[in-house]
């Protein structure tokens, strides 16, 4: 009995209609990325008192290789204001995060877009987790695209023509390394930008953290490889963009960040304590140029009287004793820093924004155990993310939206990202660059972005054409309200700024 009802349901399964029904049904689980599909949801909001409608349009649109074939496919989220009648004249702001393997998560939701987190006033997490109307968008004065490099959101590789994936050196060099990141980004964005009919439109670039080695590169590759220009690169809390800081540099260059978290935490002496951030600030840089650099460049050869001076100067600053700094021969590393600063209060400090903090299983010891501000972060991003976009923005996937994705090693090799964003300036009289800090980062500190900004140009004919601007916030200085609407509104004059008056030709 048992034979015949095993060959009745062999001959069953073989017939055409139960095949179908198994491959549909097969097919409707299968967790795989749609290629180029887009999906649009109208909307309106309120900015700086004014009301207006816009559309958001999430989509997938694919990275093809020489011969046409898809090789990725990249999620994407367009904001346009629904009232322009003419594109011509309608800035677009592509957007990026870094990691290198973030999301575009973190800018979308908490800084530029039409939705910020429910978070308290200083960035805290708050329940129930989600969305709230940014009162700050710059939408008002420009479109946005918010872009996700692949295995970050919803992108992902694609297998070949035969069904296989490419070998994981294969993915490196289509897309995992400075320059093959650029160059895929750059073909990408020709399509989108001719898509969506903005080759008249003034462009910008922002970039986050590791997206400022990005947008950086692109500015270059955009204007020599697909022939567009645009008007302004925006760096927020930037990394070196392939400008070396190596040495005494990059140890000087981490005091007035000490300065700022000590400052904050009210571990200065009263005096110090009792000034404004920003004017304890430019003292620190001062000393931190004209003395303690020149001491950090002697090495072992500073006479003990010098290292001594250094020494207690750099405690006062820092917030640190002078044993500590003499210990680490004047050389102090962040990580030490994060968890001596607070030890006698059994508490360590945040990494990317030193405002937050942690508690370790043990005082004792040479670093904290955990990123205390991503730990934070993590918690209003994640649920926030995956709400909107699948109950408001109505895009359905059941791919894992990838927070950080898997994008290492990373090449790294051939950064001159930075000079690329000089050279384009160079042969783009409109190109204007701005930075954006917190002086509470201490991943990508602010006077390493200062030092970035003047070793750009070292020739100093652009130097009209760069700006910084600091905030009393962290890494992602949009969390803190205060700095939200501020940040924001930087950005909007920036734009504003760097938009040539009507009939001013680019030229010098």
């Amino acid at each position: 009995m048992n034979k015949i009802l095993v060959v009745l349901l062999s001959i069953s399964l073989s017939l055409p209609g139960v095949q179908s029904v198994l491959a549909s049904t097969e097919n409707q689980y299968q967790r795989k990325l749609a290629i180029d599909e887009k999906n649009v949801t109208k909307h309106s909001t309120k900015v700086n008192g004014k009301k207006f409608k816009y559309t958001a349009t999430t989509g997938t649109q694919p990275v093809w290789d020489k011969d046409g074939q898809p090789i990725a496919s990249l999620f994407y989220t367009y904001y346009q204001r629904s009232d322009i009648k003419d594109s011509a004249t309608r800035p677009l702001l592509i957007s990026f995060n870094g990691g290198p393997g973030s999301a575009s998560v973190w800018m979308h939701v908490a800084y530029t877009g039409p939705k910020v987190l429910n978070v308290d006033n200083e960035g805290y997490p708050l329940q129930p987790y989600g969305v709230k109307t940014n009162p700050y968008s710059i939408l008002d004065v420009a479109d946005i695209v918010f872009v996700n490099p692949v295995n970050t959101g919803y992108s992902r590789v694609l297998p070949d023509k035969d069904g296989k994936m490419p070998s994981k050196e294969q993915q490196k060099k289509m897309f995992f390394g400075v320059n093959a990141d650029v160059k895929y980004l750059a073909e990408w964005l020709n399509t989108f930008v001719s898509r969506n009919n903005r080759w008249r439109s003034p462009k910008y670039l922002i970039g986050e953290s590791y997206g400022t080695t990005r947008v950086a590169g692109l500015a270059k590759e955009l204007q020599s490889r697909q022939w567009m220009y645009v008007n302004g690169v925006i760096l927020v809390s930037p990394t070196d963009i392939g400008i070396k800081r190596d040495g005494p540099v990059k140890a000087a260059n981490r005091l007035p960040y000490f300065a700022a978290a000590a400052w904050y935490h009210q571990a200065l002496t009263p005096a110090l304590q009792q000034k404004r951030l920003t004017e304890l600030l430019v003292e620190v840089e001062q000393f931190t140029l004209s003395e303690y650099l020149p001491a950090l460049v002697k090495g072992g050869f500073i006479s003990a009287k010098e290292k001594q001076h250094i020494a207690e100067q750099v405690a006062q600053y820092s917030g640190l004793s002078v044993s500590a700094v003499i210990n680490n021969n004047l050389d102090v590393d962040n990580r030490f820093f994060w968890k001596e600063l607070l030890r006698d209060r059994k508490q360590t400090i945040g990494r990317l924004d030193s405002r937050y903090l942690g508690i370790d299983k043990k005082v004792a010891g040479a670093s904290p155990d955990y990123n205390a501000e991503l730990s934070s972060w993590l918690h209003s991003f994640t649920p926030a993310i995956n709400y909107y976009l699948r109950e408001e923005l109505q895009y359905k996937t059941d791919i894992k939206y990838n927070m950080f994705g898997d994008v290492h090693p990373w090449d790294r090799t051939g950064n001159n990202t930075g000079e690329g964003l000089r050279f384009a300036m160079a042969q783009n009289p409109y190109l204007h660059v701005m930075i954006q800090s917190g002086y509470f980062d201490g991943a990508t500190n602010y006077f390493d972005a200062k030092y970035t900004l003047w070793q750009l140009d070292p020739s100093g004919l652009m130097k009209d054409r760069l700006s910084f601007k600091g905030y009393e916030s962290g890494h992602m200085m949009y969390l803190r309200h205060e700095d939200l609407r501020q940040a924001n509104q930087d950005i909007r004059q920036f734009i504003k700024q760097s938009l040539p008056a009507k009939g001013q030709a680019a030229k010098y």
